[in-house]
Order: structure tokens, then sequence, then C-alpha cells
């Protein structure tokens, strides 16, 4: 049997069972309302400031048979963009990370086992907008943990209370967002808190949640935002009060509250980055909690987050602060560090792949190599996806695999050495709904870059590949909505 007969195989199954456990394609869907091309769409805000997107190309296997890159477990893209599609316009191209609308979701991916903290799978299935490629899709997932099993946390709140941080949608949203945290924090998690404006407030001491969680409470209660922006400075003082509070083998952690609009003392990129990474040994972490529109600085904090052993998040709602800071707190504790993938593409195979979103994150083999090298974290029942469009030779005998998947990381950051897991990946007669899903948010991711890549993707077919793998999950459920709202063109 030829190898492409096992992807007419998958074509069958799935239009048989649009909803079983195969997952489904789509079949042609008529659209009730235009697709929304990105002339027709009214401009995001202005002055809101995003890295150039330069996406990946195609590579041919036999001028470089392995692809790296390190994890990117945020989802601040894709709360940016329900925004501004809530707010009734298309996000710029630059604020799109595909990387980041699949990671915001999470998969139905299998546990780690034994000692492991990390499990990876893969799979391989036909591309949707592209009939004659393939899609490759890479999953991870780090440790589920009890709360009992998260050791106590040194949570530090840095929050911007500059004036361009007033409003509901900014502060206000911020103060609700953290009391309910604290409401699921324990007794022996701490907390400090440092304020900035114009200049840095040391607003309240490390204290323990036994001992101090209403003056904790009152304390948040308390914020207004008013002045210009002194970060760097309070960045440093952040820093220096989580080392002074240290909790050997605890979950030591900065948690950056801003719109990103440094204005006073350090403030370039580059100076900020700097400072982050000269904390990284030092085994503390940095989550940045992004908020508003209009002087947005994206491009700040995703950098900062890359260099600080962190992660992104874009707050754009009160549901949105409660998935991060109570259904998901748990992924505040990282259990796979520095964790990195790789993918050895069988040549005689694969003609060539090109991995999709993970822009800034491609790394080279050397790197993938160097235990050194800083790369991603990944949280306690976090997953993480990445998908590659593949080109696969002709005339392929069955029995051939695509190529083997490997991933390392670290138990803690202090550790020396990388830690390293291998998965073979092979073509299968199934695909999953988890499959299908990661298909059509890329899909969906393609179309509103306007991905020169794009092939045949559409609105629709999203929107029809997205409906089929929600199932219950209420997150999936809105992105069904979210790329209807898209398809309609703004007044």
């Amino acid at each position: 049997m030829k190898f492409k007969g096992i992807f007419v195989c998958l074509l069958a199954l799935t239009a048989c069972s649009k909803f079983g456990s195969v997952g489904y394609m789509p079949e042609a869907y008529n659209a009730s309302q235009p697709a929304m091309e990105a002339d027709d769409a009214m401009d995001s805000p202005s002055g809101d400031s995003f890295d150039t997107i330069t996406e990946n190309p195609f590579v041919r296997v036999a001028d470089a048979p392995t692809s790296s890159f390190s994890v990117d477990a945020d989802g601040a893209a894709y709360a940016y963009m329900r925004r501004c599609i809530t707010q009734g316009f298309l996000p710029q191209r630059n604020a799109v990370r595909i990387e980041e609308y699949l990671n915001y979701f999470t998969f139905n991916y299998p546990e780690p086992k034994g000692e492991e903290t990390l499990a990876i799978n893969g799979e391989i299935g036909p591309c949707p907008w592209n009939a004659g490629h393939s899609l490759l899709r890479l999953g991870l997932k780090g440790k589920s943990l009890q709360e009992s099993e998260i050791p106590a946390a040194n949570f530090i709140l840095l929050v911007d209370v500059s004036g361009s941080m007033s409003g509901s949608d900014r502060i206000d949203l911020l103060k609700s967002g953290l009391v309910n945290m604290v409401d699921y924090m324990r007794p022996q998690d701490r907390m400090a808190i440092i304020t900035y404006a114009g200049g840095v407030q040391k607003l309240l001491e490390s204290t323990l949640l036994s001992q101090g969680k209403e003056q904790i409470k009152s304390a948040i209660r308390g914020l207004m935002a008013s002045g210009s922006t002194a970060g760097g400075a309070a960045m440093k003082m952040a820093y220096e009060e989580a080392a002074a509070h240290y909790i050997e083998g605890g979950n030591n952690r900065i948690i950056m509250c801003t719109d990103g609009d440094f204005n006073v003392g350090v403030s370039s990129t580059d100076a900020l980055v700097e400072m982050v990474e000269s904390y990284q040994e030092k085994g503390i972490y940095l989550s940045i909690m992004g908020f508003g529109q209009g002087n947005f600085q994206d491009s700040r904090m995703e950098n900062l987050s890359n260099h600080g052993n962190g992660t992104y998040t874009y707050i754009d709602s009160e549901e949105e602060m409660m998935k991060v800071f109570v259904q998901e707190r748990s992924h505040f504790y990282s259990v796979a560090n520095d964790t990195k993938c790789q993918v050895r593409f069988n040549p005689e195979v694969v003609e060539s792949y090109r991995l999709i979103g993970y822009e800034n994150r491609v790394m080279t083999a050397e790197e993938f190599e160097d235990s050194k090298k800083d790369a991603g974290e990944i949280g306690a029942g976090q997953t993480v996806t990445a998908l590659y469009e593949l080109v696969l030779k002709e005339g392929l005998e069955e029995g051939f695999y695509v190529g083997d998947f490997e991933a390392r990381y670290k138990y803690s950051l202090k550790d020396a050495e990388s830690h390293s897991l291998t998965e073979s990946i092979g073509a299968t007669c199934e695909i999953s709904p988890e499959f299908t899903f990661a298909a059509g948010v890329a899909a969906y991711g393609l179309v509103l870059l306007d991905s020169e890549y794009k092939a045949d993707a559409t609105l629709s077919m999203a929107k029809e590949l997205v409906a089929g793998a929600a199932g219950e999950d209420s997150f999936r459920k809105q992105l069904v909505s979210l790329i209807e709202k898209a398809g309609t063109r703004s007044k």
C-alpha cells in the first residue's frame, strides 16, 4: 500500500464520522456573512506596539533535516485578538502569533509517566488548507499537580499604577482579579506588593498569608493609577525583594501587571532585558500580565517574558482574570524548565517542512544541544502545541515514519543538564479531535495574518474545524463565536 493511500483512508474516515474519535475535516461551508479581509477591517488601536512577524518559510529536508525551537506557553496574542474582535475590528497583522492562539487552550494530552514531569506526543494528518500537503501536530504536557503538591509561593506583585493604567479595563480589573487570587492562596504562601508610577514604592513587605491575608487584600483594593512610569527601577526592586525572601525549592515569582509603557529611568527594551537576564540563574520567574489598548507595548512585554523565565498573558476581561489567577493558577508553578523541541525529519519521507508560528523562538541545532541556552517554561497541567506543514515525497511505501520528536527540559532552573524525551512519529488512519481543533485554530490565525502560506484557508474552514472539536470546553466554543464575528464586516 502506498503512503498516499493512508491519507485517502484518513479522509474517508473523517468524512464518515464528523464528531467521532477520529475528528473531522471540513466540508464546503456557506458563511452567512462575507469573510472580512484585512483591507475591509477597521484599524486596531493606534499606539499599540508589536514586533514585526516574518513567517517561517518552507525548508528542504535535504538542506536542513532538523528543526528546533523553544516552547512558548503564552496566550497573550489570543486574548488581545479576542478584545479586538469583540470591539469590532481585526487585530493588526503583527499582533497575530499563531503559537499563542494554540497555547491559549488546554489540549487533551497524556500525562507524564513515572518520574517525568513532561510528556510528549505527535500525530500527522492531511493539511486542511492545502490538499497536497500534510500537517504534523506536536504536543507537550506538564505534569498535573494537586494543590498540596505545589511548593510554597513567594510572589512579588509588581503593579503599574501610572496614569496609563487608569480605567475599568485596567487597574480596576486588575484589583478584582488579584483579590480573587489571594482568596485561593494557602497559609504557607507569601506575597509582597511593589508599585510604580513616577517613583517606586514597596507598598507591602513580603507577608505570609497565614499572618496577613486581609492586609494583602486591603493593599490591593487601595491601588490607584496616576503619574508617569518608572518600570525599570521597580523591576530591580521586585527582584531584590524576591531574592530576600527566596524559598529554596519554592515558587519564587514576580507577577508584573502593566501596559508596558515605561517612560522614566531604565526604559529601553534592551536594557530591561539585560536586567531580567541577570537574575535568570537565581531561580526567580517572571510572569507578565498585559492590560489596555492605545499605548499597549506588547513587544516590550513579550521580550521581557521570553528572557526572564517567564510567561505572558493579556487580560481583557473578568473571565480572563479568573482563568489566569484562579482556574489555571497551577500554571504559575513551572514543572518543565528551559523546554525546547527538535524534529529530525526522515529524508526518505519528507521533502520539505514549515514551522507554523514560533517565529521568535526558532533555535539552531547547536542551541538545542546547549543545556545553558535559555528556553521556555511549562506550568503544572499546562499544554503546548506546535504544528508543521509538510510536503511528503511521492511513491512512499507504507511503514515509513515521518521523523523523531525530541524535547529537552530541566526539572529545575538550577539544573546543569537537560533531560531528554523522544517520540517517533508515523502515519495513522485516525486523527484525533485535538488535531482537528489545532488545525482550525491555525487556519484562523493564517487568515488573520493574511499569510502567504494560507492557501485555501478561510474563516469558514476555521469555524467548521473548531466547532467540530470544541466539545464542552467553554473557551473553545467562544472561539467559534469569535470566528463568526471576524467574518462580519466592521462598520
